[in-house]
Protein backbone atom coordinates (compact mmCIF):
# COMPACT_ATOMS: atom_id res chain seq x y z
CA UNK A 1 0.00 0.00 0.00
CA UNK A 2 3.17 2.24 -0.45
CA UNK A 3 1.42 3.88 -3.87
CA UNK A 4 -1.94 4.50 -1.80
CA UNK A 5 -0.12 6.20 1.19
CA UNK A 6 2.11 8.51 -1.45
CA UNK A 7 -1.32 9.14 -3.27
CA UNK A 8 -2.87 10.24 0.27
CA UNK A 9 -0.10 12.27 1.13
CA UNK A 10 -0.11 13.96 -2.08
CA UNK A 11 -3.51 14.69 -2.49
CA UNK A 12 -3.62 16.34 1.06
CA UNK A 13 -0.75 18.57 -0.15
CA UNK A 14 -2.69 20.02 -3.12
CA UNK A 15 -5.18 21.62 -1.43
CA UNK A 16 -5.51 25.00 -0.58
CA UNK A 17 -4.80 25.98 3.09
CA UNK A 18 -7.43 26.99 5.77
CA UNK A 19 -10.99 25.25 6.47
CA UNK A 20 -14.44 26.45 7.03
CA UNK A 21 -15.37 26.34 10.78
CA UNK A 22 -16.66 22.92 11.71
CA UNK A 23 -19.74 23.93 13.90
CA UNK A 24 -22.29 26.37 13.51
CA UNK A 25 -23.38 28.81 15.90
CA UNK A 26 -25.95 26.77 16.85
CA UNK A 27 -24.55 24.43 19.14
CA UNK A 28 -27.04 21.80 20.07
CA UNK A 29 -25.04 19.77 22.19
CA UNK A 30 -23.33 22.64 24.47
CA UNK A 31 -22.59 21.92 27.73
CA UNK A 32 -22.56 17.80 27.47
CA UNK A 33 -19.74 15.11 28.36
CA UNK A 34 -18.25 12.96 26.63
CA UNK A 35 -15.54 10.20 27.93
CA UNK A 36 -13.28 8.90 25.81
CA UNK A 37 -10.12 6.31 25.63
CA UNK A 38 -7.53 7.88 24.18
CA UNK A 39 -3.60 6.93 22.80
CA UNK A 40 -2.49 9.94 21.07
CA UNK A 41 0.03 12.79 21.41
CA UNK A 42 -1.25 16.82 21.37
CA UNK A 43 -4.54 15.46 22.76
CA UNK A 44 -5.19 18.57 24.95
CA UNK A 45 -4.55 21.22 22.19
CA UNK A 46 -7.11 19.06 20.15
CA UNK A 47 -9.78 18.05 22.40
CA UNK A 48 -9.78 22.26 23.42
CA UNK A 49 -10.58 23.06 19.69
CA UNK A 50 -13.56 19.92 19.67
CA UNK A 51 -14.94 21.84 22.87
CA UNK A 52 -15.01 25.64 21.05
CA UNK A 53 -16.31 24.00 18.11
CA UNK A 54 -19.43 21.91 20.05
CA UNK A 55 -19.40 23.17 23.22
CA UNK A 56 -18.97 19.67 24.18
CA UNK A 57 -16.72 18.67 27.45
CA UNK A 58 -14.32 16.25 27.18
CA UNK A 59 -13.14 13.67 29.64
CA UNK A 60 -10.10 11.40 28.97
CA UNK A 61 -8.59 8.45 30.02
CA UNK A 62 -5.12 8.05 27.76
CA UNK A 63 -3.89 4.33 27.51
CA UNK A 64 -2.27 2.35 24.56
CA UNK A 65 -4.86 0.37 22.23
CA UNK A 66 -3.72 -3.56 23.89
CA UNK A 67 -4.49 -1.51 27.63
CA UNK A 68 -8.05 -0.72 26.23
CA UNK A 69 -8.56 -3.86 24.60
CA UNK A 70 -8.19 -5.95 27.96
CA UNK A 71 -10.35 -3.75 29.56
CA UNK A 72 -13.37 -3.94 27.35
CA UNK A 73 -12.59 -7.54 27.17
CA UNK A 74 -12.90 -7.63 31.43
CA UNK A 75 -15.61 -4.94 31.63
CA UNK A 76 -17.69 -7.98 30.21
CA UNK A 77 -20.08 -5.81 28.25
CA UNK A 78 -20.21 -3.18 30.47
CA UNK A 79 -19.61 0.45 29.16
CA UNK A 80 -16.38 2.37 30.24
CA UNK A 81 -16.26 5.32 27.97
CA UNK A 82 -18.04 6.35 25.53
CA UNK A 83 -15.48 6.09 22.45
CA UNK A 84 -12.23 5.52 21.66
CA UNK A 85 -9.89 7.84 19.76
CA UNK A 86 -6.78 6.81 18.45
CA UNK A 87 -4.09 3.96 18.85
CA UNK A 88 -3.11 0.48 16.78
CA UNK A 89 -6.00 -0.26 14.33
CA UNK A 90 -5.72 -4.11 15.20
CA UNK A 91 -6.81 -3.79 18.51
CA UNK A 92 -9.91 -1.94 16.95
CA UNK A 93 -10.48 -4.72 14.91
CA UNK A 94 -10.70 -7.56 17.27
CA UNK A 95 -12.66 -4.96 19.24
CA UNK A 96 -14.93 -4.86 16.38
CA UNK A 97 -15.16 -9.05 16.28
CA UNK A 98 -15.72 -9.29 19.87
CA UNK A 99 -18.71 -6.65 20.02
CA UNK A 100 -17.06 -4.27 22.03
CA UNK A 101 -18.05 -1.42 19.44
CA UNK A 102 -21.15 0.13 18.05
CA UNK A 103 -21.32 0.39 14.06
CA UNK A 104 -21.74 3.98 13.25
CA UNK A 105 -21.21 5.59 9.30
CA UNK A 106 -20.31 9.34 9.80
CA UNK A 107 -21.82 11.23 6.89
CA UNK A 108 -17.85 12.43 6.80
CA UNK A 109 -16.77 8.97 6.46
CA UNK A 110 -17.52 9.24 2.58
CA UNK A 111 -14.51 11.50 1.80
CA UNK A 112 -12.56 8.67 3.43
CA UNK A 113 -10.90 6.07 1.16
CA UNK A 114 -12.44 2.62 1.38
CA UNK A 115 -9.25 1.06 2.47
CA UNK A 116 -9.02 3.59 5.70
CA UNK A 117 -12.15 2.13 6.86
CA UNK A 118 -14.30 -0.60 8.35
CA UNK A 119 -17.07 -1.73 5.61
CA UNK A 120 -19.41 -2.20 8.53
CA UNK A 121 -18.60 1.31 10.15
CA UNK A 122 -17.36 -0.42 13.35
CA UNK A 123 -14.18 1.45 13.30
CA UNK A 124 -13.12 4.88 10.80
CA UNK A 125 -9.58 5.75 10.21
CA UNK A 126 -8.67 9.42 11.65
CA UNK A 127 -4.59 8.85 10.29
CA UNK A 128 -1.76 6.81 9.51
CA UNK A 129 1.31 7.20 11.36
CA UNK A 130 5.00 5.74 10.63
CA UNK A 131 7.39 4.22 12.83
CA UNK A 132 10.86 5.14 12.94
CA UNK A 133 14.20 5.43 14.55
CA UNK A 134 14.74 8.01 17.15
CA UNK A 135 18.57 8.04 17.62
CA UNK A 136 20.79 10.10 20.36
CA UNK A 137 23.86 11.75 17.68
CA UNK A 138 25.92 11.70 21.11
CA UNK A 139 25.85 8.86 22.53
CA UNK A 140 26.77 6.99 18.69
CA UNK A 141 29.47 9.59 18.55
CA UNK A 142 30.30 9.01 22.23
CA UNK A 143 30.15 4.90 21.53
CA UNK A 144 31.78 4.60 17.85
CA UNK A 145 28.48 3.12 16.67
CA UNK A 146 27.50 3.85 12.82
CA UNK A 147 24.41 5.14 12.48
CA UNK A 148 21.52 2.58 11.90
CA UNK A 149 19.39 3.16 9.02
CA UNK A 150 17.83 -0.34 8.56
CA UNK A 151 15.43 -3.31 10.30
CA UNK A 152 18.73 -5.26 9.44
CA UNK A 153 21.42 -2.92 10.87
CA UNK A 154 19.35 -3.10 14.34
CA UNK A 155 19.44 -6.94 14.08
CA UNK A 156 23.52 -6.40 14.43
CA UNK A 157 25.65 -7.14 17.70
CA UNK A 158 27.49 -3.74 18.00
CA UNK A 159 23.90 -2.62 19.01
CA UNK A 160 23.83 -5.05 22.30
CA UNK A 161 21.87 -3.25 25.00
CA UNK A 162 21.54 0.42 23.08
CA UNK A 163 17.70 -0.11 21.67
CA UNK A 164 14.12 0.41 23.45
CA UNK A 165 10.90 -0.97 21.85
CA UNK A 166 8.06 -0.67 23.80
CA UNK A 167 6.12 -3.79 24.70
CA UNK A 168 4.35 -5.06 21.50
CA UNK A 169 1.43 -6.50 23.45
CA UNK A 170 0.39 -3.51 24.73
CA UNK A 171 1.73 -0.77 22.44
CA UNK A 172 -0.04 -1.33 18.94
CA UNK A 173 2.61 0.92 17.42
CA UNK A 174 5.02 -2.08 17.59
CA UNK A 175 2.68 -4.73 17.41
CA UNK A 176 2.91 -3.30 14.01
CA UNK A 177 6.88 -3.59 13.79
CA UNK A 178 6.59 -7.26 14.16
CA UNK A 179 3.62 -7.45 11.51
CA UNK A 180 5.52 -5.78 9.40
CA UNK A 181 8.84 -7.34 9.99
CA UNK A 182 7.23 -10.80 9.28
CA UNK A 183 5.65 -9.32 6.30
CA UNK A 184 8.56 -7.93 4.97
CA UNK A 185 11.11 -10.53 5.32
CA UNK A 186 8.75 -13.57 5.48
CA UNK A 187 8.20 -16.45 8.60
CA UNK A 188 10.98 -17.20 9.20
CA UNK A 189 13.48 -14.59 8.08
CA UNK A 190 11.31 -12.17 9.81
CA UNK A 191 11.09 -13.89 13.19
CA UNK A 192 14.94 -14.55 12.73
CA UNK A 193 15.38 -10.74 12.39
CA UNK A 194 12.88 -10.35 15.52
CA UNK A 195 15.28 -12.37 17.41
CA UNK A 196 18.25 -10.45 16.70
CA UNK A 197 16.49 -7.54 17.68
CA UNK A 198 15.58 -8.60 20.56
CA UNK A 199 18.84 -9.29 21.55
CA UNK A 200 20.06 -5.79 21.69
CA UNK A 201 17.02 -4.35 23.61
CA UNK A 202 17.72 -4.44 27.60
CA UNK A 203 13.70 -3.98 28.31
CA UNK A 204 10.84 -3.26 26.65
CA UNK A 205 8.42 -0.82 28.19
CA UNK A 206 4.69 -0.21 28.68
CA UNK A 207 4.46 3.22 27.08
CA UNK A 208 4.70 4.21 23.08
CA UNK A 209 7.02 7.80 24.37
CA UNK A 210 9.13 5.85 26.54
CA UNK A 211 11.32 4.82 23.87
CA UNK A 212 11.91 8.11 22.55
CA UNK A 213 12.20 9.76 25.51
CA UNK A 214 14.65 7.04 26.54
CA UNK A 215 16.90 8.44 23.60
CA UNK A 216 16.76 11.71 24.07
CA UNK A 217 18.12 11.44 27.61
CA UNK A 218 20.99 9.30 26.26
CA UNK A 219 19.66 5.94 28.36
CA UNK A 220 20.40 4.15 24.73
CA UNK A 221 21.09 5.08 21.33
CA UNK A 222 18.16 4.61 19.51
CA UNK A 223 14.23 3.96 20.21
CA UNK A 224 11.79 2.36 17.80
CA UNK A 225 8.50 4.96 17.80
CA UNK A 226 5.36 6.59 16.23
CA UNK A 227 6.82 9.64 14.28
CA UNK A 228 4.95 11.61 16.32
CA UNK A 229 6.25 11.09 19.32
CA UNK A 230 9.95 11.32 17.69
CA UNK A 231 8.90 14.78 16.20
CA UNK A 232 8.20 16.17 19.53
CA UNK A 233 11.32 15.53 20.75
CA UNK A 234 13.28 17.15 17.97
CA UNK A 235 10.80 20.14 18.74
CA UNK A 236 12.20 20.38 22.37
CA UNK A 237 15.97 20.57 21.06
CA UNK A 238 17.47 17.16 22.04
CA UNK A 239 20.32 15.90 20.00
CA UNK A 240 18.56 13.89 18.13
CA UNK A 241 17.89 12.47 14.31
CA UNK A 242 14.57 11.03 13.45
CA UNK A 243 15.61 7.89 10.79
CA UNK A 244 13.26 5.64 8.71
CA UNK A 245 15.02 2.40 7.50
CA UNK A 246 15.09 2.12 4.22
CA UNK A 247 13.50 -1.22 3.49
CA UNK A 248 10.30 -0.05 4.48
CA UNK A 249 8.45 0.85 7.35
CA UNK A 250 5.33 0.52 9.06
CA UNK A 251 2.12 2.86 8.63
CA UNK A 252 -0.67 1.80 10.63
CA UNK A 253 -3.79 3.47 10.61
CA UNK A 254 -4.75 5.43 13.61
CA UNK A 255 -8.99 4.97 13.92
CA UNK A 256 -12.04 6.01 15.85
CA UNK A 257 -15.11 3.83 17.08
CA UNK A 258 -18.11 4.21 19.43
CA UNK A 259 -18.18 1.95 22.21
CA UNK A 260 -20.75 -0.68 22.57
CA UNK A 261 -23.32 0.50 25.61
CA UNK A 262 -22.21 4.17 25.55
CA UNK A 263 -25.73 6.16 26.62
CA UNK A 264 -24.48 9.52 25.27
CA UNK A 265 -24.68 8.13 21.43
CA UNK A 266 -25.69 11.61 19.74
CA UNK A 267 -22.95 13.15 21.37
CA UNK A 268 -20.47 10.33 20.37
CA UNK A 269 -21.90 10.76 17.30
CA UNK A 270 -21.08 14.41 17.49
CA UNK A 271 -17.19 13.39 18.27
CA UNK A 272 -16.89 11.26 15.30
CA UNK A 273 -18.37 13.22 12.78
CA UNK A 274 -15.97 16.52 14.29
CA UNK A 275 -12.84 14.36 14.05
CA UNK A 276 -13.42 12.59 10.90
CA UNK A 277 -14.75 16.46 9.36
CA UNK A 278 -12.07 18.37 7.42
CA UNK A 279 -11.85 20.74 10.42
CA UNK A 280 -11.20 18.35 12.88
CA UNK A 281 -8.47 16.26 10.54
CA UNK A 282 -6.55 19.54 10.33
CA UNK A 283 -6.54 20.30 13.56
CA UNK A 284 -5.39 17.07 14.37
CA UNK A 285 -2.48 17.51 11.92
CA UNK A 286 -1.44 20.12 13.42
CA UNK A 287 -0.89 18.95 16.62
CA UNK A 288 -0.09 14.98 15.61
CA UNK A 289 2.55 14.09 13.33
CA UNK A 290 0.13 11.70 11.60
CA UNK A 291 -1.09 11.89 8.08
CA UNK A 292 -5.31 12.66 7.91
CA UNK A 293 -7.02 9.85 6.14
CA UNK A 294 -8.97 12.53 4.56
CA UNK A 295 -7.24 13.75 0.81
CA UNK A 296 -8.82 17.35 1.23
CA UNK A 297 -7.34 17.84 4.63
CA UNK A 298 -4.62 20.59 4.28
CA UNK A 299 -0.86 18.75 5.41
CA UNK A 300 0.91 21.61 7.83
CA UNK A 301 4.80 22.34 6.29
CA UNK A 302 6.46 20.21 9.47
CA UNK A 303 4.79 16.76 7.89
CA UNK A 304 5.95 17.31 4.35
CA UNK A 305 9.09 15.27 4.90
CA UNK A 306 7.29 11.97 5.41
CA UNK A 307 6.84 12.09 1.65
CA UNK A 308 10.45 10.65 1.18
CA UNK A 309 10.10 7.89 3.65
CA UNK A 310 8.96 4.54 2.06
CA UNK A 311 6.02 3.77 4.30
CA UNK A 312 3.95 0.51 3.97
CA UNK A 313 0.73 1.24 5.25
CA UNK A 314 -0.33 -1.96 7.59
CA UNK A 315 -3.43 -4.29 6.17
CA UNK A 316 -5.50 -3.86 9.01
CA UNK A 317 -7.86 -6.98 8.66
CA UNK A 318 -4.47 -9.05 8.11
CA UNK A 319 -2.73 -7.77 11.13
CA UNK A 320 -5.84 -7.78 13.17
CA UNK A 321 -6.30 -11.55 12.12
CA UNK A 322 -2.74 -12.29 12.97
CA UNK A 323 -2.06 -10.21 15.92
CA UNK A 324 -2.99 -13.24 18.39
CA UNK A 325 -0.78 -15.68 17.05
CA UNK A 326 2.29 -13.09 16.48
CA UNK A 327 1.55 -11.85 20.17
CA UNK A 328 1.42 -15.23 21.63
CA UNK A 329 4.72 -16.28 20.23
CA UNK A 330 6.79 -13.16 20.76
CA UNK A 331 5.07 -13.02 24.45
CA UNK A 332 6.53 -16.75 24.56
CA UNK A 333 9.90 -16.20 23.23
CA UNK A 334 10.69 -12.60 24.70
CA UNK A 335 8.13 -11.43 27.07
CA UNK A 336 10.55 -12.26 30.01
CA UNK A 337 11.79 -8.92 29.29
CA UNK A 338 8.75 -6.86 29.47
CA UNK A 339 8.46 -3.85 32.25
CA UNK A 340 6.08 -4.58 34.95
Amino acid sequence: MKKVFAALLLACLVVSAGSMAFASADKPLAGETISIFIAATGIDEIMAEFTKDTGIKVNYLEMSSGEVLTRLRAANGKALADAWFSGGVDSYVKAGQEGFLEPYISPESEKIPAQYKDPNGYWTGLSVCAVDFIINKDVVKEKNLPMPTSWVDLGKPEYKGEIIMSNPAISGTNYSVLFHLIQLFGEEKGWDLIEKINANIPFYTKRGAAPPNKAALGEVAIGIDPYDCGVKIIEQGYPVASVFPKEGTPGFISPIAILKGTKNMEVAKAFVDWCLSKRGQEVQMAHTAKVATRPDADVPEYLRGLGEAKIIVVDPVKSGEMRKSIIERWQKEFGNKAEQ
